[in-house]
């Protein structure tokens, strides 16, 4: 692997230290007792970062391939894992979206998530959308908050990467959440399958974990939806829960990529 390619995320961290620093220490001295939640440093910081341009920077990044993945496929009921800054709504089909349910729990995201989702027609007046503050792991808060009523589509922008236990977490909602002949869509980077590339994701991983609220690059995520199983309703055993599934690379990216990308759509049995 090239010198470049494995130092290169020095770029990104250098950039996100001049957006979010100062205006982290700044919530910091205001609210002192923070000082002592770490985690909270750490979403405040990512919220910075975030909103200092690296959302709609990353979103672009990612345009073309949301393009194909989430508007042609996403249906009725979608909830969206890790909603950021909300720019999965801006990729659903209003003729076929009837419900958009935003989960994120860095609640300093959520007014950007609210305007998004007005802009794309998606309203809490009516019902048309829902805002959640609790993690993708937390499938008891997520049927409660929806009345027990399983979504027809998950969806996760680059999200998986910082969840607790994923294998258990993508279980959960697959097996709670998301409905039979429901649709599983997935953008995310991921544990590179090269050698060279996934020593330098390991070696970066517990710097970058600090620093932008969770987010691990040595995560195979990929191969926990292709890999996934559950427990038969008869008590038959495990089984895998998709009828469909695909996996593909982002069109044109470098193999030597320390966020190397992988692309699912899943259809559950």
């Amino acid at each position: 692997m090239k010198a470049t390619a494995a130092v290169g995320l020095l770029t990104d961290i250098w950039a996100s230290i001049k957006i979010a620093l100062l205006p982290t220490l700044k919530e910091l001295i205001a609210r002192p007792s923070l000082f002592f939640k770490p985690s909270e440093i750490s979403r405040i910081f990512m919220a910075k970062v975030w909103a200092g341009g690296f959302g709609d920077g990353v979103d672009e990044g990612g345009r073309s391939t949301k393009e194909h993945l989430i508007t042609p496929n996403a249906f009725g009921a979608v909830l969206d894992l890790g909603a950021g800054h909300g720019h999965t709504v801006r990729y659903l089909d209003h003729t076929k979206v009837t419900r958009y349910i935003a989960l994120e729990p860095n609640t300093n995201m959520h007014s950007f998530i609210r305007k998004a989702a007005s802009e794309a027609g998606y309203h809490e007046s009516d019902g048309s959308f829902v805002l959640l503050s609790c993690g993708a792991e937390e499938t008891t808060k997520i049927l409660t908050a929806l009345d027990s009523v399983q979504v027809d589509t998950v969806v996760s922008i680059l999200t998986l990467c910082s969840v607790p236990d994923p294998e258990k977490t993508i279980r959960n909602l697959v097996r709670d959440v998301l409905k039979p002949g429901g649709l599983f869509l997935f953008y995310e980077h991921v544990l590179s399958h090269r050698r060279d590339v996934a020593w330098w994701q390991r070696f970066w991983t517990p710097i970058w974990v600090h620093a932008f609220d969770g987010c691990r690059l040595d995560r195979p995520t990929d191969i926990y939806c292709a890999d996934l199983k559950v427990e038969e309703e008869n008590g038959g055993g495990l089984r895998s829960p998709w009828r469909e599934q695909e996996l593909w690379n982002k069109v044109d990216e470098p193999e030597e990529h320390l966020f190397w990308h992988q692309v699912g759509k899943f259809v559950k049995n």
